[in-house]
């Protein structure tokens, strides 16, 4: 080979080999989606795609079809433990009570939450942390003195946290998601009245 040839093939190999790699960084780590994992619906339950952390994974891990059920309508309804989405929700909407379903049966855990989104147990703002990450519309956990100025003021469409310093709870589609009242505390979907206290009403932009 001629040495004016070698030179061009060196200067092309060494181009290729310093080409900057696409780094995951500039999206947070994130990947695209791919087709697969648009949502498709089978009876009365939509299977929607698990909602996605920071990395780019399902964030708490892949949210089973038993936690995700659907009803017709606006309004959600609590079925055995269970929180079904409205179908006209939404899908930020739907995700958060979907992830919620998965606190179900964990403790209350004072500080439970705040650290991570994954914990043995949750606090009342670790609780409404964990939801609304799941439904995309919170990056890290917030205490419930946090959540006082979350948001936008005044209650929202879909979405509407409730917190003083001391407490806080979330109404998603009509449903109550607390750790208090009613007897029974840790993280569950209440169906009992809430006793009235000194909260500040905050909602996600749009819900």
């Amino acid at each position: 080979m001629r040495p004016r040839a070698l030179v061009a093939l060196g200067l092309t190999t060494f181009g290729l080999a310093c080409a900057p790699a696409i780094s995951t960084a500039a999206t947070g780590g994130a990947s695209m989606p791919s087709s697969s994992s648009s949502a498709k619906t089978s009876g009365d339950e939509t299977q929607a795609p698990a909602p996605q952390d920071q990395a780019g994974g399902a964030a708490f891990g892949a949210i089973p079809k038993l936690l995700r059920p659907t009803v017709p309508g606006d309004v959600g309804v609590i079925r055995d433990d269970i929180a079904y989405a409205p179908e006209n929700a939404p899908l930020a909407v739907q995700q958060a009570i979907w992830a919620a379903n998965k606190l179900r049966n964990k403790p209350y855990i004072y500080g439970g939450g705040h650290r991570s989104f994954r914990s043995r147990g949750y606090d009342c703002s670790g609780t409404v942390s964990f939801a609304l990450h799941g439904g995309g519309l919170l990056d890290s956990p917030l205490d419930s003195s946090g959540f006082m100025k979350w948001g936008l003021p005044g209650t929202g469409r879909w979405i509407t946290t409730y917190a003083n310093p001391n407490h806080m709870y979330v109404i998603i589609a009509g449903l109550r998601l607390d750790t208090g009242s009613g007897g029974e505390k840790g993280p569950r979907w209440r169906t009992t009245p809430r006793p009235p206290g000194n909260f500040i009403a905050r909602h996600p932009a749009g819900l």
